[in-house]
Protein backbone atom coordinates (compact mmCIF):
# COMPACT_ATOMS: atom_id res chain seq x y z
CA UNK A 1 0.00 0.00 0.00
CA UNK A 2 2.84 2.38 0.89
CA UNK A 3 4.41 1.76 -2.52
CA UNK A 4 1.19 2.83 -4.18
CA UNK A 5 1.02 6.24 -2.44
CA UNK A 6 3.69 8.03 -4.55
CA UNK A 7 2.08 6.68 -7.71
CA UNK A 8 -1.36 7.84 -6.60
CA UNK A 9 0.07 11.28 -5.81
CA UNK A 10 1.63 11.52 -9.28
CA UNK A 11 -1.58 10.42 -10.97
CA UNK A 12 -3.64 12.90 -8.96
CA UNK A 13 -1.24 15.75 -9.80
CA UNK A 14 -1.30 14.90 -13.49
CA UNK A 15 -5.10 14.77 -13.44
CA UNK A 16 -5.24 18.30 -12.09
CA UNK A 17 -2.75 19.76 -14.54
CA UNK A 18 -4.17 21.90 -17.35
CA UNK A 19 -2.98 22.95 -20.78
CA UNK A 20 -3.61 26.53 -21.89
CA UNK A 21 -2.82 28.73 -24.84
CA UNK A 22 -1.04 31.31 -22.70
CA UNK A 23 0.05 31.53 -19.08
CA UNK A 24 1.20 34.76 -17.43
CA UNK A 25 3.33 33.90 -14.40
CA UNK A 26 4.69 35.80 -11.35
CA UNK A 27 2.27 38.68 -11.90
CA UNK A 28 0.98 41.40 -9.64
CA UNK A 29 -2.69 41.00 -10.52
CA UNK A 30 -4.98 44.06 -10.43
CA UNK A 31 -8.39 42.72 -11.36
CA UNK A 32 -10.06 46.03 -12.35
CA UNK A 33 -12.61 46.15 -9.54
CA UNK A 34 -10.55 48.37 -7.26
CA UNK A 35 -9.39 45.53 -5.00
CA UNK A 36 -5.73 45.52 -3.90
CA UNK A 37 -3.16 43.88 -6.14
CA UNK A 38 -2.37 40.23 -5.39
CA UNK A 39 0.43 37.96 -6.62
CA UNK A 40 -0.58 35.14 -8.90
CA UNK A 41 -0.87 33.67 -12.36
CA UNK A 42 -3.36 33.99 -15.18
CA UNK A 43 -4.27 31.53 -17.91
CA UNK A 44 -5.92 32.10 -21.28
CA UNK A 45 -7.59 29.65 -23.61
CA UNK A 46 -8.91 31.02 -26.89
CA UNK A 47 -10.24 34.54 -26.34
CA UNK A 48 -11.13 34.00 -22.67
CA UNK A 49 -9.48 34.13 -19.30
CA UNK A 50 -9.98 30.68 -17.81
CA UNK A 51 -8.03 30.83 -14.54
CA UNK A 52 -6.73 33.55 -12.23
CA UNK A 53 -4.60 33.09 -9.13
CA UNK A 54 -2.79 29.82 -8.39
CA UNK A 55 -2.92 27.50 -11.40
CA UNK A 56 -3.09 23.72 -11.03
CA UNK A 57 0.31 22.16 -10.44
CA UNK A 58 2.05 21.08 -13.62
CA UNK A 59 -0.08 23.30 -15.88
CA UNK A 60 1.53 24.20 -19.21
CA UNK A 61 0.80 26.46 -22.14
CA UNK A 62 1.76 26.97 -25.76
CA UNK A 63 3.44 30.20 -24.67
CA UNK A 64 4.24 31.88 -21.38
CA UNK A 65 4.99 35.39 -20.15
CA UNK A 66 7.05 36.04 -17.05
CA UNK A 67 5.53 39.20 -15.54
CA UNK A 68 7.83 39.45 -12.53
CA UNK A 69 7.94 43.02 -11.21
CA UNK A 70 5.04 44.11 -13.39
CA UNK A 71 1.31 44.64 -13.10
CA UNK A 72 -1.16 42.51 -15.05
CA UNK A 73 -4.49 44.30 -15.50
CA UNK A 74 -7.52 44.22 -17.78
CA UNK A 75 -6.96 46.03 -21.07
CA UNK A 76 -7.91 49.68 -20.78
CA UNK A 77 -11.22 50.87 -22.23
CA UNK A 78 -11.23 54.39 -23.71
CA UNK A 79 -14.87 55.51 -23.80
CA UNK A 80 -14.29 58.82 -25.57
CA UNK A 81 -12.47 58.64 -28.90
CA UNK A 82 -12.95 59.95 -32.41
CA UNK A 83 -12.00 56.86 -34.39
CA UNK A 84 -14.40 56.81 -37.31
CA UNK A 85 -11.33 56.42 -39.55
CA UNK A 86 -10.13 53.30 -37.70
CA UNK A 87 -10.12 51.27 -40.92
CA UNK A 88 -7.56 53.70 -42.37
CA UNK A 89 -5.24 53.26 -39.38
CA UNK A 90 -6.29 49.78 -38.22
CA UNK A 91 -3.36 49.17 -35.88
CA UNK A 92 -4.08 52.34 -33.85
CA UNK A 93 -0.64 52.00 -32.30
CA UNK A 94 -0.96 55.12 -30.18
CA UNK A 95 -3.82 53.49 -28.28
CA UNK A 96 -2.17 50.08 -27.95
CA UNK A 97 1.06 51.61 -26.67
CA UNK A 98 -0.78 53.11 -23.69
CA UNK A 99 -2.61 49.91 -22.86
CA UNK A 100 -5.94 50.58 -24.58
CA UNK A 101 -7.58 47.44 -25.98
CA UNK A 102 -11.13 48.76 -26.52
CA UNK A 103 -12.27 52.14 -27.80
CA UNK A 104 -15.69 53.78 -28.00
CA UNK A 105 -16.04 56.09 -30.97
CA UNK A 106 -18.93 58.19 -32.32
CA UNK A 107 -18.56 60.83 -29.62
CA UNK A 108 -19.45 64.54 -29.62
CA UNK A 109 -22.33 63.97 -32.02
CA UNK A 110 -20.21 62.65 -34.89
CA UNK A 111 -20.30 59.01 -35.99
CA UNK A 112 -20.78 56.76 -38.95
CA UNK A 113 -24.44 56.79 -39.97
CA UNK A 114 -24.72 53.13 -40.94
CA UNK A 115 -23.41 51.21 -37.93
CA UNK A 116 -23.88 47.79 -39.52
CA UNK A 117 -21.78 48.86 -42.48
CA UNK A 118 -19.15 50.40 -40.19
CA UNK A 119 -18.81 47.17 -38.23
CA UNK A 120 -18.66 45.13 -41.45
CA UNK A 121 -15.79 47.33 -42.68
CA UNK A 122 -13.96 46.80 -39.38
CA UNK A 123 -14.29 43.02 -39.74
CA UNK A 124 -13.15 43.14 -43.37
CA UNK A 125 -10.16 45.38 -42.64
CA UNK A 126 -9.11 43.54 -39.46
CA UNK A 127 -8.17 45.97 -36.73
CA UNK A 128 -5.82 45.49 -33.79
CA UNK A 129 -8.21 46.51 -31.01
CA UNK A 130 -11.90 46.35 -30.14
CA UNK A 131 -14.28 49.05 -31.38
CA UNK A 132 -17.66 50.10 -29.99
CA UNK A 133 -19.55 53.13 -31.23
CA UNK A 134 -22.25 55.60 -30.32
CA UNK A 135 -24.64 57.03 -32.92
CA UNK A 136 -24.01 60.75 -33.35
CA UNK A 137 -26.81 63.32 -33.15
CA UNK A 138 -25.00 65.71 -35.53
CA UNK A 139 -24.57 62.93 -38.07
CA UNK A 140 -28.25 61.99 -37.93
CA UNK A 141 -29.46 65.60 -37.95
CA UNK A 142 -27.27 66.46 -40.92
CA UNK A 143 -28.50 63.43 -42.85
CA UNK A 144 -32.17 64.27 -42.33
CA UNK A 145 -32.16 68.06 -42.37
CA UNK A 146 -29.54 68.69 -45.04
CA UNK A 147 -28.07 72.19 -44.98
CA UNK A 148 -30.98 73.70 -43.07
CA UNK A 149 -29.78 73.60 -39.49
CA UNK A 150 -30.84 76.77 -37.67
CA UNK A 151 -34.39 75.59 -37.04
CA UNK A 152 -36.24 72.78 -35.28
CA UNK A 153 -36.98 69.63 -37.29
CA UNK A 154 -40.45 69.05 -38.62
CA UNK A 155 -42.44 66.19 -37.12
CA UNK A 156 -41.59 64.05 -40.13
CA UNK A 157 -37.89 64.89 -39.87
CA UNK A 158 -37.82 64.10 -36.16
CA UNK A 159 -39.47 60.74 -36.81
CA UNK A 160 -36.80 59.94 -39.41
CA UNK A 161 -34.05 60.96 -37.01
CA UNK A 162 -35.49 58.69 -34.33
CA UNK A 163 -35.65 55.85 -36.86
CA UNK A 164 -31.94 56.28 -37.63
CA UNK A 165 -31.11 56.11 -33.92
CA UNK A 166 -33.32 53.07 -33.44
CA UNK A 167 -31.66 51.26 -36.35
CA UNK A 168 -28.19 52.16 -35.10
CA UNK A 169 -29.03 50.72 -31.70
CA UNK A 170 -30.37 47.53 -33.31
CA UNK A 171 -27.09 47.27 -35.21
CA UNK A 172 -25.11 47.41 -31.97
CA UNK A 173 -24.43 51.05 -31.09
CA UNK A 174 -23.94 51.56 -27.35
CA UNK A 175 -25.89 54.82 -27.17
CA UNK A 176 -26.46 58.34 -28.50
CA UNK A 177 -23.93 61.16 -28.43
CA UNK A 178 -24.33 64.90 -28.81
CA UNK A 179 -21.83 67.62 -29.59
CA UNK A 180 -23.77 70.74 -28.73
CA UNK A 181 -20.82 73.03 -29.45
CA UNK A 182 -20.80 71.84 -33.05
CA UNK A 183 -22.89 72.25 -36.18
CA UNK A 184 -25.64 71.30 -36.64
CA UNK A 185 -26.33 70.09 -33.10
CA UNK A 186 -25.81 73.50 -31.54
CA UNK A 187 -29.14 74.59 -33.05
CA UNK A 188 -31.08 71.69 -31.55
CA UNK A 189 -33.50 72.34 -28.72
CA UNK A 190 -33.67 70.07 -25.70
CA UNK A 191 -36.92 68.39 -26.72
CA UNK A 192 -35.34 67.20 -29.97
CA UNK A 193 -32.53 65.50 -28.06
CA UNK A 194 -34.98 63.98 -25.57
CA UNK A 195 -36.86 62.32 -28.43
CA UNK A 196 -33.67 60.77 -29.83
CA UNK A 197 -32.45 59.77 -26.37
CA UNK A 198 -35.70 57.88 -25.84
CA UNK A 199 -34.95 55.85 -28.97
CA UNK A 200 -31.54 54.94 -27.53
CA UNK A 201 -32.97 54.26 -24.06
CA UNK A 202 -35.36 51.70 -25.51
CA UNK A 203 -32.28 49.54 -26.18
CA UNK A 204 -30.58 50.28 -22.82
CA UNK A 205 -28.17 52.69 -24.48
CA UNK A 206 -26.38 55.58 -22.84
CA UNK A 207 -26.55 59.31 -23.61
CA UNK A 208 -23.05 60.85 -23.87
CA UNK A 209 -22.88 64.61 -24.24
CA UNK A 210 -20.31 67.20 -25.14
CA UNK A 211 -22.39 69.88 -23.47
CA UNK A 212 -23.18 73.37 -24.75
CA UNK A 213 -20.85 75.03 -22.24
CA UNK A 214 -17.90 73.91 -20.15
CA UNK A 215 -17.10 77.40 -18.89
CA UNK A 216 -18.74 79.67 -16.28
CA UNK A 217 -22.16 78.59 -17.65
CA UNK A 218 -21.50 74.90 -16.95
CA UNK A 219 -24.43 74.58 -14.53
CA UNK A 220 -26.89 75.51 -17.29
CA UNK A 221 -25.34 72.89 -19.55
CA UNK A 222 -25.48 70.24 -16.84
CA UNK A 223 -29.12 71.07 -16.17
CA UNK A 224 -29.88 70.25 -19.80
CA UNK A 225 -28.08 66.90 -19.55
CA UNK A 226 -30.09 66.08 -16.44
CA UNK A 227 -33.37 67.10 -18.10
CA UNK A 228 -32.61 64.78 -21.02
CA UNK A 229 -31.63 61.92 -18.70
CA UNK A 230 -34.75 62.34 -16.59
CA UNK A 231 -37.27 62.77 -19.43
CA UNK A 232 -35.79 60.05 -21.63
CA UNK A 233 -35.12 57.76 -18.65
CA UNK A 234 -31.60 57.17 -19.87
CA UNK A 235 -28.18 56.94 -18.23
CA UNK A 236 -26.09 60.02 -18.99
CA UNK A 237 -22.37 60.53 -19.47
CA UNK A 238 -20.74 63.96 -19.26
CA UNK A 239 -17.99 63.90 -21.87
CA UNK A 240 -14.54 65.21 -20.90
CA UNK A 241 -15.68 66.97 -17.74
CA UNK A 242 -13.78 70.22 -17.21
CA UNK A 243 -13.92 73.88 -16.20
CA UNK A 244 -12.68 75.89 -19.13
CA UNK A 245 -11.33 79.41 -18.75
CA UNK A 246 -10.19 81.42 -15.72
CA UNK A 247 -13.71 82.61 -14.90
CA UNK A 248 -14.77 78.99 -14.25
CA UNK A 249 -11.78 77.80 -12.24
CA UNK A 250 -12.10 76.61 -8.67
CA UNK A 251 -15.60 75.16 -8.96
CA UNK A 252 -14.84 71.44 -9.35
CA UNK A 253 -16.00 70.50 -5.85
CA UNK A 254 -19.19 72.53 -6.32
CA UNK A 255 -19.94 70.79 -9.64
CA UNK A 256 -19.31 67.31 -8.25
CA UNK A 257 -21.45 68.01 -5.19
CA UNK A 258 -24.25 69.11 -7.51
CA UNK A 259 -23.92 65.92 -9.59
CA UNK A 260 -23.80 63.72 -6.49
CA UNK A 261 -27.03 65.31 -5.31
CA UNK A 262 -28.70 64.43 -8.59
CA UNK A 263 -27.40 60.88 -8.39
CA UNK A 264 -28.97 60.63 -4.94
CA UNK A 265 -32.28 61.43 -6.64
CA UNK A 266 -31.88 58.43 -8.94
CA UNK A 267 -30.37 60.12 -12.02
CA UNK A 268 -27.71 57.89 -13.60
CA UNK A 269 -24.73 60.19 -14.19
CA UNK A 270 -21.07 59.45 -14.89
CA UNK A 271 -18.24 61.42 -16.48
CA UNK A 272 -15.00 60.91 -18.34
CA UNK A 273 -11.83 62.99 -18.35
CA UNK A 274 -8.48 63.41 -20.08
CA UNK A 275 -5.70 64.45 -17.73
CA UNK A 276 -4.38 67.58 -19.44
CA UNK A 277 -5.13 71.27 -18.92
CA UNK A 278 -5.66 71.94 -22.62
CA UNK A 279 -8.53 70.87 -24.85
CA UNK A 280 -8.55 70.24 -28.59
CA UNK A 281 -11.13 70.84 -31.29
CA UNK A 282 -11.44 72.93 -34.44
CA UNK A 283 -10.34 76.56 -34.35
CA UNK A 284 -13.66 77.69 -35.80
CA UNK A 285 -15.92 75.73 -33.46
CA UNK A 286 -14.11 77.05 -30.42
CA UNK A 287 -13.50 80.65 -31.42
CA UNK A 288 -16.25 81.71 -33.89
CA UNK A 289 -19.95 81.80 -33.04
CA UNK A 290 -22.06 79.06 -34.66
CA UNK A 291 -24.42 81.50 -36.38
CA UNK A 292 -21.55 82.69 -38.56
CA UNK A 293 -20.43 79.16 -39.48
CA UNK A 294 -23.87 77.72 -40.30
CA UNK A 295 -24.15 76.59 -43.90
CA UNK A 296 -20.56 75.56 -44.48
CA UNK A 297 -17.33 77.11 -45.73
CA UNK A 298 -18.82 78.87 -48.77
CA UNK A 299 -21.50 80.55 -46.69
CA UNK A 300 -18.90 81.59 -44.11
CA UNK A 301 -16.79 83.28 -46.79
CA UNK A 302 -19.86 85.11 -48.05
CA UNK A 303 -20.55 86.42 -44.57
CA UNK A 304 -16.92 87.40 -44.17
CA UNK A 305 -17.16 89.47 -47.36
CA UNK A 306 -20.11 91.42 -45.94
CA UNK A 307 -18.64 94.34 -43.91
CA UNK A 308 -21.66 94.52 -41.61
CA UNK A 309 -21.66 90.82 -40.78
CA UNK A 310 -17.90 90.74 -40.40
CA UNK A 311 -18.07 93.64 -37.96
CA UNK A 312 -20.50 91.61 -35.85
CA UNK A 313 -18.15 88.61 -35.94
CA UNK A 314 -15.23 90.70 -34.74
CA UNK A 315 -17.33 92.34 -32.02
CA UNK A 316 -18.50 88.92 -30.77
CA UNK A 317 -14.92 87.62 -30.64
CA UNK A 318 -13.67 90.66 -28.72
CA UNK A 319 -16.56 90.33 -26.28
CA UNK A 320 -15.76 86.65 -25.76
CA UNK A 321 -12.13 87.44 -24.95
CA UNK A 322 -13.17 90.14 -22.51
CA UNK A 323 -15.77 87.98 -20.74
CA UNK A 324 -13.35 85.08 -20.51
CA UNK A 325 -10.59 87.29 -19.08
CA UNK A 326 -8.01 85.68 -21.35
CA UNK A 327 -6.42 88.87 -22.68
CA UNK A 328 -5.91 87.58 -26.23
CA UNK A 329 -5.85 84.38 -28.29
CA UNK A 330 -2.35 83.23 -27.41
CA UNK A 331 -3.91 80.37 -25.41
CA UNK A 332 -5.04 78.83 -28.74
CA UNK A 333 -2.47 76.83 -30.72
CA UNK A 334 -2.80 75.62 -34.31
CA UNK A 335 -2.45 71.82 -34.32
CA UNK A 336 -3.13 71.04 -37.98
CA UNK A 337 -3.76 73.55 -40.78
CA UNK A 338 -3.57 71.88 -44.18
CA UNK A 339 -3.67 75.16 -46.10
CA UNK A 340 -0.48 76.43 -44.41
CA UNK A 341 1.41 73.86 -42.30
CA UNK A 342 3.87 76.58 -41.25
CA UNK A 343 1.35 77.49 -38.55
CA UNK A 344 1.27 74.01 -37.00
CA UNK A 345 2.48 74.27 -33.41
CA UNK A 346 2.23 78.07 -33.28
CA UNK A 347 -0.27 79.92 -31.14
CA UNK A 348 -2.61 82.46 -32.68
CA UNK A 349 -0.46 85.44 -31.67
CA UNK A 350 2.61 83.80 -33.24
CA UNK A 351 0.58 82.91 -36.33
CA UNK A 352 -0.64 86.49 -36.68
CA UNK A 353 2.94 87.74 -36.44
CA UNK A 354 3.99 85.32 -39.17
CA UNK A 355 1.09 86.04 -41.53
CA UNK A 356 0.44 89.71 -40.87
CA UNK A 357 3.59 91.07 -39.31
CA UNK A 358 1.81 92.06 -36.09
CA UNK A 359 0.14 90.27 -33.18
CA UNK A 360 -2.40 92.81 -31.92
CA UNK A 361 -5.83 91.49 -30.94
CA UNK A 362 -7.22 92.73 -34.25
CA UNK A 363 -4.48 90.89 -36.13
CA UNK A 364 -5.16 87.73 -34.15
CA UNK A 365 -8.86 87.90 -34.98
CA UNK A 366 -8.11 88.45 -38.66
CA UNK A 367 -5.82 85.41 -38.54
CA UNK A 368 -8.55 83.24 -37.01
CA UNK A 369 -11.07 84.35 -39.63
CA UNK A 370 -8.53 83.72 -42.40
CA UNK A 371 -7.81 80.21 -41.10
CA UNK A 372 -11.52 79.41 -41.08
CA UNK A 373 -12.01 80.87 -44.57
CA UNK A 374 -9.20 78.67 -45.89
CA UNK A 375 -10.74 75.42 -44.74
CA UNK A 376 -10.32 75.60 -41.00
CA UNK A 377 -7.81 73.99 -38.66
CA UNK A 378 -7.58 71.84 -35.58
CA UNK A 379 -6.39 73.57 -32.46
CA UNK A 380 -5.16 73.00 -28.92
CA UNK A 381 -6.60 75.36 -26.32
CA UNK A 382 -4.87 75.94 -22.98
CA UNK A 383 -7.39 76.95 -20.36
CA UNK A 384 -7.95 74.59 -17.44
CA UNK A 385 -6.69 74.47 -13.87
CA UNK A 386 -4.78 71.40 -12.74
CA UNK A 387 -6.28 71.81 -9.27
CA UNK A 388 -9.76 71.31 -10.78
CA UNK A 389 -8.46 68.44 -12.91
CA UNK A 390 -7.29 66.59 -9.80
CA UNK A 391 -10.61 67.08 -8.00
CA UNK A 392 -12.49 65.61 -10.97
CA UNK A 393 -9.99 62.76 -11.27
CA UNK A 394 -10.40 61.72 -7.65
CA UNK A 395 -14.17 61.30 -7.93
CA UNK A 396 -15.14 57.60 -8.00
CA UNK A 397 -17.35 57.94 -11.10
CA UNK A 398 -14.79 59.65 -13.34
CA UNK A 399 -13.49 57.43 -16.15
CA UNK A 400 -10.23 57.98 -18.03
CA UNK A 401 -10.74 58.79 -21.73
CA UNK A 402 -8.42 60.43 -24.26
CA UNK A 403 -10.81 62.32 -26.59
CA UNK A 404 -8.31 61.32 -29.29
CA UNK A 405 -8.14 59.47 -32.59
CA UNK A 406 -5.73 56.95 -34.13
CA UNK A 407 -2.58 58.96 -34.76
CA UNK A 408 -0.54 59.06 -37.93
CA UNK A 409 2.92 59.20 -36.41
CA UNK A 410 4.70 62.48 -37.17
CA UNK A 411 1.70 64.20 -38.77
CA UNK A 412 1.05 67.81 -37.62
CA UNK A 413 1.25 68.85 -33.93
CA UNK A 414 -1.74 67.17 -32.25
CA UNK A 415 -2.70 67.17 -28.59
CA UNK A 416 -0.42 64.79 -26.63
CA UNK A 417 -3.41 63.07 -25.02
CA UNK A 418 -3.64 60.74 -28.03
CA UNK A 419 -0.28 59.25 -27.13
CA UNK A 420 -0.04 59.56 -23.38
CA UNK A 421 -3.37 59.88 -21.57
CA UNK A 422 -3.49 56.54 -19.74
CA UNK A 423 0.25 56.53 -19.08
CA UNK A 424 0.04 60.06 -17.67
CA UNK A 425 -2.56 58.94 -15.14
CA UNK A 426 -0.33 56.11 -13.97
CA UNK A 427 2.85 58.17 -13.91
CA UNK A 428 1.87 61.69 -12.82
CA UNK A 429 -1.30 61.20 -10.82
CA UNK A 430 -0.67 57.75 -9.29
CA UNK A 431 3.08 57.34 -8.87
CA UNK A 432 4.22 60.95 -8.51
CA UNK A 433 1.35 62.92 -7.01
CA UNK A 434 -0.67 60.08 -5.47
CA UNK A 435 -4.00 61.68 -6.35
CA UNK A 436 -5.52 58.21 -6.74
CA UNK A 437 -4.27 54.69 -6.03
CA UNK A 438 -2.97 52.38 -8.71
CA UNK A 439 -5.90 50.01 -8.20
CA UNK A 440 -8.43 52.81 -8.51
CA UNK A 441 -6.74 54.18 -11.63
CA UNK A 442 -7.06 50.74 -13.22
CA UNK A 443 -10.72 50.54 -12.16
CA UNK A 444 -11.40 53.90 -13.85
CA UNK A 445 -9.89 52.52 -17.06
CA UNK A 446 -11.48 49.06 -16.99
CA UNK A 447 -14.48 47.84 -15.01
CA UNK A 448 -16.10 51.27 -14.58
CA UNK A 449 -16.24 52.00 -18.33
CA UNK A 450 -17.24 48.40 -19.11
CA UNK A 451 -20.15 48.58 -16.68
CA UNK A 452 -21.17 52.09 -17.71
CA UNK A 453 -21.23 51.37 -21.44
CA UNK A 454 -22.57 47.81 -21.03
CA UNK A 455 -19.50 46.14 -22.58
CA UNK A 456 -20.18 42.63 -21.41
CA UNK A 457 -17.37 40.39 -20.11
CA UNK A 458 -14.75 43.12 -20.35
CA UNK A 459 -12.89 45.21 -17.82
CA UNK A 460 -12.07 42.53 -15.22
CA UNK A 461 -9.57 39.74 -14.65
CA UNK A 462 -11.84 36.80 -13.89
CA UNK A 463 -12.57 33.41 -15.40
CA UNK A 464 -14.96 33.78 -18.33
CA UNK A 465 -14.00 37.36 -19.15
CA UNK A 466 -12.64 38.33 -22.55
CA UNK A 467 -8.84 38.10 -22.50
CA UNK A 468 -8.03 41.76 -23.05
CA UNK A 469 -4.94 42.28 -20.90
CA UNK A 470 -2.18 44.81 -20.38
CA UNK A 471 1.16 44.28 -18.63
CA UNK A 472 3.09 47.31 -17.43
CA UNK A 473 5.80 48.39 -15.03
CA UNK A 474 4.29 50.87 -12.54
CA UNK A 475 7.78 52.19 -11.71
CA UNK A 476 8.66 53.19 -15.28
CA UNK A 477 5.39 53.81 -17.10
CA UNK A 478 5.40 57.37 -18.48
CA UNK A 479 4.15 59.72 -21.18
CA UNK A 480 7.00 61.39 -23.11
CA UNK A 481 4.55 63.07 -25.49
CA UNK A 482 4.36 66.86 -24.94
CA UNK A 483 2.44 69.77 -26.45
CA UNK A 484 5.48 70.95 -28.41
CA UNK A 485 6.69 67.46 -29.33
CA UNK A 486 3.70 65.11 -29.21
CA UNK A 487 4.81 62.22 -31.42
CA UNK A 488 6.15 59.85 -28.75
CA UNK A 489 4.50 56.61 -27.74
CA UNK A 490 3.89 55.87 -24.07
CA UNK A 491 6.53 53.71 -22.41
CA UNK A 492 6.42 51.05 -19.73
CA UNK A 493 3.85 48.76 -21.39
CA UNK A 494 5.60 45.50 -22.24
CA UNK A 495 2.66 43.39 -23.40
CA UNK A 496 -0.84 44.06 -24.69
CA UNK A 497 -3.26 41.22 -25.42
CA UNK A 498 -6.51 41.64 -27.37
CA UNK A 499 -9.08 38.85 -27.42
CA UNK A 500 -6.41 36.40 -26.21
CA UNK A 501 -3.86 37.37 -28.85
CA UNK A 502 -0.70 39.40 -28.12
CA UNK A 503 -0.58 42.58 -30.22
CA UNK A 504 2.44 43.91 -28.32
CA UNK A 505 4.95 41.41 -27.00
CA UNK A 506 8.08 42.44 -25.09
CA UNK A 507 7.36 46.04 -26.14
CA UNK A 508 7.29 45.15 -29.85
CA UNK A 509 4.28 45.16 -32.17
CA UNK A 510 3.26 41.76 -33.45
CA UNK A 511 1.59 41.28 -36.81
CA UNK A 512 -1.69 40.27 -35.18
CA UNK A 513 -4.91 42.24 -35.69
CA UNK A 514 -7.41 40.31 -33.55
CA UNK A 515 -9.78 43.19 -32.73
CA UNK A 516 -13.29 43.71 -33.99
CA UNK A 517 -16.67 45.26 -33.29
CA UNK A 518 -18.11 45.35 -29.79
CA UNK A 519 -21.89 45.58 -29.82
CA UNK A 520 -24.30 46.52 -27.08
CA UNK A 521 -25.76 43.31 -25.70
Amino acid sequence: MRRLLPLLFILTTLARAETYDLIIRRASLIDGTGKPAVPGELAIRGDRIVAVGALPAGSTATSEIDAAGRVVAPGFIDVHTHSEDITELPIAENFLRMGVTTIVTGNCGGSKLNIAEFFADIVKTKVALNVATLIGHNTVRGQVMGGSFARPPTAEELARMCAYVDQAMKDGAVGLSTGLLYLPGTFAKTDEIVALAKAAAAHDGIYASHMRQENAQIRDALDEVVTIAREAQIRAEVSHIKLSGPTAWGRATEILTYLDGLRAQGIGLTHDQYVYTASSTSIGANLIEAEFREGGAKRFRERLADPTVKARMVAEMKSSIEKGKRGDYSYAVVASFKADPRLNGKNIAQSAKLLRGADTLDDQIETILDIEARGGAQGVFHGMSEADLKVFLAHPLTMIASDAAPRKFGDAVPHPRGYGNNARVLARYVREQKVITLEDAVRKMTSLPAQTFRLRDRGELRPGAIADIVIFDPATVSDPSTYDDPHHYAVGFSDVIVNGVPVIRTAQLTAARPGGPVRLK
